[in-house]
């Protein structure tokens, strides 16, 4: 079973909003076992719509459109769907009474732009919307079916839950669709992929394999479409199992799980405290775990420590090793780790120090270069990584390998 999303309205394309509806709507199809073949965004004309619409039922058999169905002129996708399936409008009085009801509340009066949220096409089922005022609409034709929703998310997500997957269930035969995702650390991409090349090879037909690699981590997600679950679900689980005898030290959890949560549960687990001293980072590493509840049970302190300065007064890091090795290098990441283990009293401490750019560079040290300190009860180490160009992407970067590497020399 094939479906196609489509998000109307100019506001997206010229990126004015963010379009989450998208999102929502591919996780609840894939939920309800629908394969999401295609999604695509429009502007507010009723040739793209028109188009769109054409191409989406000849490849899928549930088309789902969101936006463009408020009072103002420029919401036409409601009079473009009328023509398209050849159909007059009529007036709704059960909609128009909770309409202005609904504007009552709100000390707004019933106009004739809100009447005409009243107006639907005499050919579709009309889906209430109890949240909002544009009512959702249910078309079918040659055993296909095409559901236009409001753009405002919230209004989208109850017609969704409350309209829309209940007859999605019950207008089709439905089977489901299994994802499983497996993480791996300390493994890069191509090499991680040339050890499992053979248990890939191996996978039974009806399975596919996706890499979904980010710094330091690689997932990988199993899926098989159109199956009964249940035993599915198994049959992948025994293909995960196969890899622990394959790739066991770098396998570290499962599904959407981040390594910052991975660490946070680790810690928690053993009673043991965590400490970190950021330079180039800017206290994103500190601020990775303190978002989590609970992590005052580990988490002892993070400083900040942007300048030579503070890197010597609050960390102890030698002024004669900045001088002579810079603040970016292995000695000064070593000593920052240290010094903010030894002054919070933790038991792990991590450190950055790195030229996050745009300038700064050299030919030795080039944008992108961080060096990330790991302190422990048994030892202190450095590692130097190349974290991109870009200065948010270092950063983000740097904090991931750095919580990374942590994680992976506790383990």
């Amino acid at each position: 079973m094939k479906s196609t999303i489509i998000t109307i309205g100019d506001e997206i394309l010229i990126g004015q909003i963010l379009d989450t509806n998208s999102r929502y709507l591919s996780q609840q199809l894939n939920a309800a076992g629908i394969v999401v073949f295609e999604r695509t965004s429009i502007g507010d004309s009723a040739e793209s719509i028109t188009e769109t619409l054409d191409r989406a039922l000849s490849q899928s058999d549930i088309v789902i459109l969101t936006g463009g169905l408020g009072p103002t002129k420029d919401d036409i996708t409601k009079h473009t769907l009328a023509r398209y399936f050849h159909s007059d409008m009529r007036y709704d009085e059960r909609e128009a009474e909770h309409i202005c009801a609904m504007l009552a509340r709100r000390g707004i009066a019933f106009n004739e732009l809100n009447r005409s949220q009243a107006m639907v096409p005499e050919r579709c089922t009309v889906l209430h919307n109890a949240h909002g005022t544009a009512p959702g609409m249910w078309f079918e034709q040659e055993g296909k079916v095409v559901v236009s929703l409001p753009g405002v998310p919230f209004e989208m997500v109850h017609l969704m839950e409350d309209e829309v997957m209940p007859r999605l269930k019950k207008r089709f035969e439905l089977r489901q669709i299994v994802h499983r995702t497996l993480i791996t650390s300390g493994i890069a991409e191509s090499i991680l992929a040339e050890r499992i090349a053979e248990w890939e090879d191996a996978l039974p037909e009806e399975m596919h394999l996706a890499y979904l690699p980010a710094p330091n981590i690689v997932r990988l997600r199993l899926s098989a479409y159109e199956v009964d679950g249940a035993s599915e679900s198994r049959r992948i689980e025994h293909e995960f199992a196969k890899l622990y005898n394959i790739i066991p030290d770098h396998i570290v959890g499962y599904e959407d799980a981040t390594v910052e949560q991975l660490l946070h549960a680790l810690l928690i687990e053993r009673g043991e405290r965590l400490s970190v001293a950021e330079s180039c980072t800017g206290g994103r590493i500190a601020s990775l775990f303190t978002a989590q509840a609970g992590a005052s049970a580990y988490f002892m302190c993070g400083a900040v420590t942007y300048s030579n300065d503070s890197k010597c007064r609050v960390l102890g890091v030698s002024e004669d090793d900045i001088r002579a090795f810079g603040a970016v290098s292995e000695q000064v990441a070593c000593q920052m780790a240290e010094g903010v283990r030894r002054i919070s009293g933790a038991d792990y401490g991590i450190s950055t120090t790195g030229i996050a750019g745009p300038s700064g560079g050299s030919p030795e040290k080039p944008v992108g270069t961080v060096w990330i300190g790991i302190s422990t009860p048994q030892r202190t180490f450095a590692v130097r990584r190349d974290c991109g160009t870009d200065r948010s992407q270092i950063v983000s970067r740097a904090s991931a390998y750095a919580i990374s590497m942590l994680y992976n020399e506790i383990r």
